[in-house]
C-alpha cells in the first residue's frame, strides 16, 4: 500500500465531494449544511480507514467492511452525521412491542441528503455521471435501509424527480415546495 498516495488521493477526493456538496446545499440557502458537511471524515477514526481502504471510484468503507464483515469509518461517520438515514434509527416508542424503526428526518436533512448523493454519485462516476445514477445507486439498496416512511418517500420523489428532469427542475422543485414551508431555523438558516 502506497500510504503516501492513498493520503493525498483521499483527501482530495472527499474535498472535492465537500465541495460538491456546499455548492448545492448554497444553491438551496442551506449555507450552514453546506460549510459542516461529513465535517467527521476529516477526524481520525475515519481519516485513517480512508486512507488504509482507499480505492478509485469506491467508498473506502466498502473495502473495509469486506475484510471485518464491518466499517468502523461508517459507525462512526453516520452517527454524526444527520444526513444520513441511519442516523435516524430508534427503538419505537410502542410499549407493546418495542423494535428499532427509522425516525421522521427534518426536512433539511432529507434535503441535505440528496444533495449528498447527487454529489457522491459525481464524485465516483466523474464524467459518466448522469442525473438518473442517485437513483441507481438507491435503488439497489433501498430494501435494505431502515428508513422512516416519510422521509423515504420524500427522497423518492426527489430521486425520480432528479432522474426524470434534471438537476436544475429539482433543486427549483426544493427551494419553491419543500424549503419554502419551512421555517428559516428548522433550514439550518440564521434568522
Amino acid at each position: 500500500m502506497n500510504y503516501i498516495h492513498n493520503a493525498l488521493e483521499h483527501i482530495k477526493t472527499i474535498n472535492h465531494h465537500k465541495m460538491l456538496v456546499m455548492q448545492g446545499c448554497f444553491k438551496l440557502g442551506l449555507y450552514w449544511q453546506g460549510l459542516t458537511h461529513d465535517l467527521s471524515k476529516y477526524t481520525w477514526p475515519e481519516l485513517r480507514i480512508g486512507i488504509r481502504y482507499f480505492q478509485e471510484g469506491r467508498s473506502p468503507h466498502v473495502g473495509e467492511r469486506e475484510k471485518y464483515g464491518y466499517s468502523t469509518a461508517w459507525l462512526h461517520h453516520k452517527g454524526r452525521n444527520r444526513h444520513h438515514a441511519e442516523y435516524w434509527i430508534d427503538y419505537t416508542a410502542d410499549p407493546n412491542g418495542r423494535h428499532i424503526a427509522g425516525m421522521r428526518m427534518p426536512v433539511k436533512y432529507v434535503v441535505e441528503m440528496f444533495v449528498d448523493r447527487i454529489s457522491a454519485s459525481k464524485n465516483y462516476r466523474g464524467e459518466k455521471y448522469t442525473d438518473s445514477d442517485p437513483l441507481t445507486y438507491y435503488n439497489k439498496r433501498k430494501e435494505y435501509m431502515v428508513i422512516d416512511d416519510g422521509t423515504r418517500r420524500q427522497l423518492e420523489i426527489l430521486l425520480h424527480m432528479l432522474a426524470d428532469k434534471g438537476e436544475d427542475a429539482a433543486f427549483a422543485y426544493i427551494r419553491r415546495h419543500i424549503l419554502r414551508n419551512e421555517p428559516r431555523a428548522r433550514r439550518g438558516r440564521v434568522s
